[in-house]
């Protein structure tokens, strides 16, 4: 149960005890009830004080000496446990003769008509406010100021608005994305002027949407753009709307163009917006599809009847704009689209940076060699890869981070958590090692291949028992026909050293397999690479630009007999690359062998101990058959 509501559970019992002893104080908890006997005998002993007739009932008060001669003693220990005034009550019967005996007694007496209207009140109307004003409390902690939750508000918008000192966020944090950096400082621009940009008849965009792969700093931007503007920044996810009431959804877009006009000039940032403005059609005729088109329905009418000019900004991000309504990325409602890549080289530096402002690092440190063996790293990941050396280094109660902090951190990151535990028996040592010495050696002699940084034999991860570790010499954005032929003999190389020097093969090449044939097929059905099956492509269906989804199955648009074609083109590019390391292998078989001997002893080579291996060790003439390309020693 809820704290809150447990807390208001705890009021009802108090005040339903409160009345209860309310009611006995006020009631008839302090005054004793007489018979007409007792009565008559307390007036004939002079005990009486003063009499009130009213409604043929007769309450008064009595002395307080003299009771024990003319009560009961349980009566009379009632009246001392009770204290104060000696209060009693009876009930009258018709007797002419009691005004003449209350006379010769000199008590003080009278009648009135007693209204009824405070034992009404005390009866039904003081409870009825009591559980009325204890109902109010629940109410406004289950959904007023206090619950943004709850029942009371669930037609609110759940926006959070931050003011330019509350995020803490400017420019300057922002590293690595110049472009989209500089776009965004005209959405500031306008904000602060807009005058400027009107008086020549422009408008100012209403919208301004920021696609990019996760971890790449879009909310970031937008945070900075609020903070350089100096702006309320209304900031709420695309699943915020969405509640198990039908209609919820609709009047929370509502309140929210409600509150940014309240607050204009402001920025409205959602993020997710995947979540709210998926295109309509999507996900079948069900009940909570429809619901979710009533949203974005309502959030496509408010956008297109908001006035820009007054200084309202819609920010929105995603990692999945293809499946995002058309309507909602025309002109006029997301005006700008902001995309954001993962930073290059240069732009992995300036990040880091930032991040090690308030690091203290070693006088070795090399943060561009950290971002040149980062390829394909985000903000994001940078990030965690600064925090995860800081906190080896301050794990071993070093003074600073040093280079070699930084490398552990990037093993971590990029092939697991290091079980030094986990105990292979020696033949399993002697696979592994021979086959990470393959791909090690398969890379150093393919002339596009990236160079190897490090081979480790120690298990990592869930199911890596080892790894080569390449590091590109530049970032690549475009990849021809060779230097793909190259990757795949690569991933070959590990499966090919197994059978080479053991005639046998184990279950350690399977991701490399499927990474090859992954990447085989991709040559053939996408890249056009085949001249068998010539420029065309053969996958339909969109896809994600910024995400990778696991499982996924491929569409195909064609015949049964052209995909049989593609299975061939893609087995026979693998045969070619398997003669390929073969032969490789087959020619610097002494490498091979001292590489992996190395490995054994050593379990992990870098690349100066790389370097002496392949310059020590010479390679073997090796000859080709023409006709079967079987390679002899």
């Amino acid at each position: 149960m809820d704290k809150k509501q447990a807390f208001s559970l705890w009021y009802v019992f108090g005040a339903i005890f409160l009345i209860t002893l309310l009611q006995d104080y006020l009631g008839q908890g302090h005054t004793l009830t007489l018979s007409y006997s007792e009565f008559k005998q307390a007036v004939a002993g002079g005990q009486l004080q003063d009499l009130v007739i009213a409604d043929g009932m007769a309450t008064g008060t009595l002395k307080t000496d003299g009771l024990e001669q003319v009560l009961p003693k349980e009566k009379v220990d009632r009246l001392k446990e009770a204290g104060g005034e000696h209060r009693f009550a009876t009930v009258l019967i018709d007797d002419p003769g009691l005004v003449p005996a209350l006379d010769a007694a000199k008590v003080r007496y009278g009648s009135v008509r007693e209204s009824k209207l405070f034992a009404m009140l005390l009866s039904w109307v003081a409870p009825a406010l009591v559980f009325f004003g204890i109902w109010w409390l629940l109410m406004k902690r289950m959904g007023g100021a206090g619950g943004a939750g709850g029942l009371m508000s669930i037609g609110k918008s759940k926006a959070k608005v931050y003011m330019q000192q509350e995020t803490g966020v400017t420019f300057k944090d922002v590293a690595g994305i110049d472009e989209a950096r500089e776009e965004l400082m005209e959405v500031v621009e306008f904000l602060q002027s807009p005058d400027r940009y009107k008086r020549l008849g422009g408008k100012i965009p209403k919208g301004v949407l920021i696609v990019g792969a996760p971890g790449t700093g879009k909310t970031l931007l937008a945070k900075a753009v609020a903070g350089e503007a100096g702006v309320p920044f209304l900031s709420l996810s695309g699943s915020e709307f969405v509640e198990m009431f039908v209609g919820v959804g609709a009047a929370r877009v509502r309140d929210l163009f409600e509150q940014a006009a309240a607050k204009a000039p402001c920025i409205v940032f959602i993020d997710e917006l995947d979540a709210l403005g998926k295109a309509r059609g999507m996900g079948g005729m069900t009940g909570g599809h429809e619901e979710h088109e009533q949203t974005l329905n309502q959030l496509l009418v408010e956008m297109d009847g908001f006035d820009g000019n007054h200084g309202v900004i819609i920010m929105a991000a995603t990692n999945r704009p293809e499946i995002l309504d058309p309507a909602l990325l025309r002109p006029g409602r997301f005006d700008r689209h902001v995309s954001i890549d993962k930073p290059d080289r240069k732009g992995r530096r300036q990040i880091l940076d930032v991040h090690v402002k308030s690091v203290k690092l070693a006088p070795g440190v090399d943060l561009d060699s950290v971002a040149a063996r980062t390829p394909g790293f985000a903000g994001a990941d940078l990030a965690n890869l600064v925090n995860e050396a800081t906190l080896r280094a301050a794990k071993l109660g070093k003074d600073a981070v040093d280079m070699g902090d930084f490398e552990q951190a990037l093993d971590r990151i990029v092939a697991g958590l290091e079980k030094r535990n986990r105990v292979m028996n020696p033949e399993e040592r002697r696979f592994v090692a021979y086959h990470e010495a393959g791909h090690a050696l398969v890379a150093e002699h393919r002339a596009t291949a990236d160079r190897v940084a490090k081979i480790s034999i120690i298990p990592r991860g869930i199911a890596a028992l080892g790894y080569t570790q390449q590091s590109p010499t530049e970032d690549r954005y475009l990849l021809r026909r060779s230097e793909l032929l190259d990757r795949l003999d690569v991933l070959l190389g590990g499966r090919v050293a197994e059978e080479l020097v053991f005639n046998d093969i184990s279950t350690g090449a399977a991701n490399d397999l499927q990474r090859a044939t992954d990447m085989a097929r991709h040559m053939v059905t996408q890249y056009g690479m085949s001249q068998t099956l010539g420029l065309a492509t053969w996958e339909t269906g969109p896809r994600s630009a910024f995400l990778a989804v696991p499982g996924g199955s491929e569409q195909r648009d064609c015949s049964e007999r052209t995909a049989e074609a593609i299975d061939a083109e893609v087995r026979q590019l693998l045969d070619e690359a398997r003669q390929r390391v073969t032969a490789t292998l087959q020619t610097h078989r002494e490498q091979l062998e001292a590489l992996a001997k190395l490995l054994l002893e050593k379990e992990t080579v870098d690349r100066a101990m790389l370097n002496i291996v392949l310059a020590s060790v010479g390679a073997r003439a090796a000859v080709q058959d023409p006709v079967t390309g079987v390679v002899t020693p």
